[in-house]
């Protein structure tokens, strides 16, 4: 049987509020900084819009989804992240600009995430997946998705404070509620709303919480221990691990979500980009 991704649906339009956020959240793209020795292009990848950040002589490929609870964020914002990534790992980042809700509801992104996939796995190059909150649980959903289509998967997977379960139900939405200054339930039960709009959150290719990760690539985890998705990194590691999987997870104390992106400067960001370099490097 051939293996096909649920029916795109139409989605709905985005309320002001959202509209507003997305016009200053975008608003710093154009103060996003290229790393030396690193170029940050907009080009088409299988017709998906991304940002291919590239060093001298790349050696790999990391295709990389912002984050921003499937309705927010650009790959242009996150050049700054990007390209300074691809300095210190000799990789060539490709920024997904995959499609948004709630104007594009599930499976939408993932659809965008699987097409540049292909398009860049073509290539004959070593690809790697990651990405960032909702980013990084797209990641995870893309390698799902190859499993259960029975192609390769990426190389290795690396996920910051990944967003893989969008039914919140997880203890450190309650735990975290006081110390977690970006992404509360409420905040998360309305992007879900948005992205999935009626879908059932349960599905391993919206939450890849609930896959059979068997056949799982290398995956490296970061959290912080005051985020609410907390639970989301450790649950995960663990099936990753208990499924015969190869698994990294730094869990950063007293450190916010997705905190190698917003503190990049910090001791802690400092380390996990140092971490993820060596993860690149060893494959």
């Amino acid at each position: 049987m051939t293996w096909t991704l649920p029916e795109q649906r139409p989605g709905r339009e985005a309320p002001p509020d959202l509209l507003e956020r997305r016009a200053l959240v975008g608003g710093g793209d154009d103060h996003q900084v290229v790393a030396d020795g690193v170029t940050a292009e907009d080009t088409d990848v299988g017709g998906v819009a991304c940002v291919v950040c590239s060093p001298a002589s790349p050696a790999r490929t990391l295709l990389y989804f912002h984050g921003g609870g499937y309705r927010l964020g650009t790959a242009r914002g996150w050049c700054t992240f990007g390209s300074k990534l691809a300095a210190a790992s000799a990789a060539r980042v490709v920024l997904v600009d995959y499609s948004l809700a709630p104007e594009h509801p599930f499976p939408a992104a993932l659809r965008d995430a699987i097409t540049v996939y292909d398009a860049v796995y073509a290539d004959g190059s070593a690809v790697y997946a990651g990405g960032d909150s909702a980013g990084g649980g797209l990641a995870a959903a893309l390698a799902v998705a190859c499993l259960q289509r029975g192609v390769a998967v990426p190389k290795g997977l690396v996920l910051i404070s990944p967003w893989l379960d969008l039914t919140q139900t997880a203890a450190t939405f309650e735990s975290r509620a006081e110390t977690d200054l970006l992404f509360s339930k409420e905040s998360a039960d309305t992007a879900a709303d948005a992205y999935l709009q009626g879908h059932d959150p349960r599905d391993p290719l919206a939450s890849p919480q609930f896959a059979d990760v068997a056949g799982f690539p290398p995956t490296q985890l970061f959290a912080g221990g005051a985020e609410t998705l907390l639970d989301d990194s450790l649950e995960f590691a663990a099936r990753v691990a208990r499924a015969g999987g190869a698994v990294e997870l730094v869990v950063a104390p007293d450190q916010q979500h997705v905190y190698p992106y917003l503190a990049p400067d910090s001791d802690a960001g400092r380390a996990a980009y140092a971490a993820i370099v060596r993860f690149l490097d060893a494959g």
